[in-house]
């Protein structure tokens, strides 16, 4: 982890990016649980300048909504993307928080140029979902942009989404780790085995162990990059812990896995940023996923039970 002890939070109250409404309330939602005392503390110096400006759904216009919201999408990603390479040049860690998925196209472009710029590297990353994120425009049945950020990300999908990095994809497949998945279409399946990138399934995680998967995918994303992203997606974990999902899918991390991998990360002290999205506090109960929300940022910033 960068040496830093100051904290930057960008908020991405979006969900243009899915089909279903909510999780742009995420972000109020995770502060309300008191996210910025528990990084306190921490010993962290928290920094927060509120959220990106989202427009309203209904105040769109039909003809961008028949678009996917790509233009919106892509102006939110391009503010979210500045927020990030400014918080890394203020030696600050950012953490942004959603939000739909596709918000992290804007802070991996902002911590790619930044590493690109000051470390001649790129990140690696490792990216926790039940899904794997690497439709194409050309591939998805639904066309909403929150399932194709990873395959952004690698350099594949809309040009003006692609290049909000630069030139250069943003991340490596031999330097990114998708963690967790257990719902994939088969296009997107065949799509993320031909990408090269290193995937871990639950029933992988079920024969290897989080331990052993977890030091092999900081091993992955760590090799020869100038530090490691994480991009969480809430629902990785099983409903029965993190039922305030949009889009969520059983049999999946336990409270105990997604904490250990967590603070395995924190330990090998790689982790430059990080995303924690796609909390839906409409199909929340009893706001026990934005707490979650707030623990499991603890754990990646750190925290440790002694």
């Amino acid at each position: 982890m960068t040496s830093s002890k100051a904290v930057e939070i960008v908020g991405v109250p979006m969900d243009l990016g899915a089909n279903i409404r909510g999780a742009n309330l995420g972000p109020a939602a995770i502060r309300i649980a008191k996210l910025h005392e528990s990084i306190k503390v921490l010993g962290y110096e928290v920094f927060d300048d509120g959220d990106i400006p989202v427009p309203v759904r209904e105040t769109i216009s039909s003809d961008d909504a028949k678009q996917s919201y790509l233009k919106i999408i892509e102006d939110i990603c391009r503010q979210t993307r500045d927020k990030c390479f400014q918080a890394l040049e203020l030696n600050r860690i950012p953490v942004m928080l959603g939000g739909d998925h596709s918000a992290a196209i804007g802070s991996i472009a902002g911590v790619s140029q930044w590493m690109k710029k000051n470390k001649g590297k790129r990140p690696g990353c490792i990216w926790v979902d039940a899904h794997a994120d690497m439709n194409t425009p050309g591939s998805s049945p639904s066309g909403n942009i929150h399932g194709m950020p990873l395959s952004t990300a690698l350099g594949s999908g809309y040009d003006s989404l692609v290049s909000l990095g630069g030139d250069d994809p943003c991340l490596l497949p031999e330097n990114t780790v998708l963690i967790g998945i257990r719902s994939i279409d088969h296009e997107e399946a065949r799509l993320c085995k031909e990408s090269g990138i290193r995937y871990y399934s639950m029933r992988d995680i079920d024969e290897k162990g989080m331990v052993t998967v977890i030091q092999e995918a900081i091993a992955w994303a760590g090799n020869g990059t100038s530090g490691i992203h994480l991009s969480f997606d809430l629902d990785g974990v099983d409903p029965i812990y993190a039922p305030g999902v949009s889009t969520p899918v059983t049999g999946g991390l336990s409270y105990r896995e997604a904490h250990l991998m967590l603070e395995m990360i924190a330990e090998s002290r790689k982790l430059c940023s990080m995303d924690f999205v796609e909390l839906n506090p409409m199909t929340d109960r009893d706001h026990k996923s934005a707490f979650l929300m707030v623990e499991l940022i603890q754990s990646a910033l750190g925290k440790s039970i002694i």
